[in-house]
């Protein structure tokens, strides 16, 4: 089934589709694409394994990336060039691109262009998002093991007086605050629909232990180099840490369990070359993207055609073990009451 929003098509493109790859054949399109996305290693990798590889594929088309920090930076971005948008593809967390659907920044996209759309599993679309997931990943706890012995095995390590001081937890707005608040609050024993006072309350206490909610250089580094002991992270970019600290850098996901991230890859409204825009939203969604980007960066795979080798598969956020402890969360019902939850974190966490 073709799932993609909305009941009007609005572009139609006249070439040939290849037969078993998801991808056209090259049409005579040129121009740029500005892409905007995740800086640091996440653009060091994508622009490796998926952009040049779709510039070789389309030489007639320039993508121009542009880095932001996170995604209510690419937000405030979008908001401040919506008369007059200079990006065309933006990749982002699905609970701010939410919020971009809402405020009518997205553009639909079209299955005979983005033909990679029918292949993607279930969890990747979401009717109330344009854009389809990229990526998927889950928070983890990371930590030098010179510095956290033995090693963790709970969040609540977090609290532990010895560390004081030697905990990065990166602060709402960013998502990773927003899911550490409801793993929280689930520890605590309560629903993140009904109330995070138990949550807000608890994290007052981790408060005191926490050297930086605002981490720079990035947590990865802050523990590979000894400043920081333990941090919350993203799995995926701490997999690849871990690899290139030799070990310096550990990962383990807590015996309470996770939250799923989903990255979504979204046309931007009043893009000025949507064509090509969306030809390298299909190529990103591609089995060949995928596969090529999960054994860079253990970002699991959106297409259900994507064969991955076992040893990535197995590091990555749809691997068994790690999908018995993911806990349900609507990253929708997230989006809407997003703001409140900053401004008690604002309030009664950040001190």
């Amino acid at each position: 089934m073709i799932c993609v929003q909305g009941s009007k098509v609005v572009v139609t493109i006249g070439f040939a589709l290849a037969v078993g790859t998801g991808l056209g054949q090259r049409p005579s399109i040129t121009g740029e694409v500005n892409l905007m996305a995740y800086s640091g290693i996440f653009q060091d990798n994508y622009m490796e394994v998926v952009v040049r590889p779709f510039m070789q594929r389309y030489p007639g088309i320039r993508v121009n990336y542009i880095p932001a920090r996170n995604s209510a930076a690419m937000l405030a971005q979008l908001r401040a060039q919506k008369g007059n948008p200079q990006v065309d593809v933006v990749i982002m967390d699905i609970s701010v691109a939410r919020v971009g659907t809402v405020e009518d920044l997205y553009a639909e996209l079209d299955p005979r262009i983005v033909t990679n759309l029918k292949d993607l599993y279930p969890e990747a679309i979401n009717k109330e998002v344009l854009g389809p997931a990229v990526t998927f990943d889950h928070l983890v706890l990371i930590y030098n093991p010179d510095l956290v012995r033995p090693a963790p095995t709970s969040w609540l390590e977090l609290w532990n007086p010895k560390y004081r001081g030697q905990v990065v937890v990166p602060a709402p707005p960013d998502i990773q605050g927003l899911s550490l608040t409801i793993i929280v609050n689930k520890i605590m024993g309560a629903d993140y629909k009904n109330t995070i006072d138990p949550a807000i309350a608890k994290l007052k206490e981790l408060a005191p232990m926490v050297q930086t909610f605002e981490p720079s250089p990035d947590q990865y580094t802050l523990v590979i180099n000894r400043t920081a002991a333990m941090a919350v992270a993203w799995n995926a970019r701490s997999q690849l840490y871990s690899d290139i600290s030799q070990g310096k850098l550990k990962v383990v996901l807590p015996k309470e369990g996770t939250v799923f991230q989903i990255n979504t890859i979204n046309l931007v409204k009043g893009s000025k070359n949507s064509e090509a825009a969306q030809l390298f939203i299909n190529y990103a969604l591609s089995p060949i993207a995928q596969k090529a980007f999960t054994e860079r960066m253990f970002y699991a795979p959106v297409n259900a055609k994507t064969g991955v080798g076992t040893q990535a598969l197995l590091r990555t956020a749809t691997a068994p073990k790690n999908r018995e402890k993911v806990i349900p969360v609507d990253w929708l019902y997230v989006a809407a009451v997003r703001d409140q939850w900053l401004e008690r974190w604002r309030r009664e966490v950040i001190r």
